[in-house]
């Protein structure tokens, strides 16, 4: 990857944090910690990886991604205003009444998001199916699903992903955060769940492990699933909650947090002077 390159999806990475924080900001609280932790992936994602078309969102052609952890929503929505699916403004509008964005994705509302989430688990399965449809109709549409590391406790993922291996679904890329928290706490006090990794590979997925917010790993896990093959693709995204935000990543439980006007300010500037150095 060039250096230019590299920079510009840094510095995309750092404007999807800006408007998420917007978003819930405007609102007071959110689902703050576990949507920060995949902005570094949904850069690369709608950045370098996905083929879309943001003026036409149901462009038949393109790849779609599955966030099954739905409640990192605000992460997605800031995606999708920055490349102007909808107006930046709309962000304001996060989970209130009548809104187009509410607060765990739903493609009946919200332009450019291809699945409706929320109920950890359902995503999994939705991402195969619409994998294996795409297949059996001959099309070269890719999908691509992010996964909770706590909504790894739900049976559902482990029968989709069973179902994905089985079926060959090499055109499935399957992103797991693996950011240790859940809603109730750590991973490994609320259900261990072992090696992630290991376990994707004996479910029969062509696996690896990558720094989560290292734009050059995760660029580099992505390219390789364009290959094909006989598999379905299974990324471990090691990253933290929060991350991006010093003060976010170090509070304990930051599944959900209060976004108040003076904590909007500080974090907001310090974002900016993040993307003003990756600019210069």
């Amino acid at each position: 990857m060039e250096l230019s390159e590299n920079k510009a999806l840094r510095a995309f990475a750092v404007r999807i944090r800006m408007a998420l924080l917007e978003a819930i900001h405007s609102i007071g609280s959110g689902h703050l910690g576990g949507a920060l932790s995949i902005a570094d992936a949904l850069a690369v994602l709608y950045g370098r990886e996905m083929e879309i078309h943001p003026e036409d969102p149901q462009w038949r052609d393109r790849d779609c991604l599955v966030v099954s952890k739905g409640h990192a929503g605000p992460a997605v929505y800031g995606t999708l205003a920055l490349l102007g699916y909808f107006p930046y403004e709309e962000l304001k509008t996060l989970n209130r009444n009548g809104t187009r964005l509410p607060s765990h994705c739903d493609r009946n509302k919200t332009p450019g998001v291809d699945a409706t989430t929320g109920s950890l688990g359902q995503g999994t399965s939705q991402a195969a199916g619409l994998a294996l449809g795409n297949r059996l109709k001959g099309r070269k549409n890719r999908v691509f699903l992010i996964v909770g590391d706590g909504e790894l406790d739900e049976g559902q993922c482990w029968e989709a992903f069973s179902f994905a291996a089985a079926k060959k679904l090499s055109n499935l890329v399957v992103l797991i955060d693996w950011n240790k928290r859940q809603l109730d706490g750590y991973l490994d006090e609320v259900l261990p769940l072992g090696d992630i990794a290991a376990k994707m590979e004996a479910f029969g997925f062509d696996t690896v492990q990558v720094d989560g917010g290292d734009i050059v790993a995760v660029a580099a896990a992505l390219e390789r699933t364009r290959q094909g093959g006989g598999k379905p693709y299974a990324i471990v995204l090691d990253t933290i909650k929060g991350h991006g935000i010093a003060e976010a990543e170090n509070t304990e439980m930051n599944h959900s947090m209060p976004v108040n006007d003076e904590r909007y300010a500080r974090w907001m500037e310090t974002l900016q002077a993040e993307l003003t150095a990756l600019e210069e």
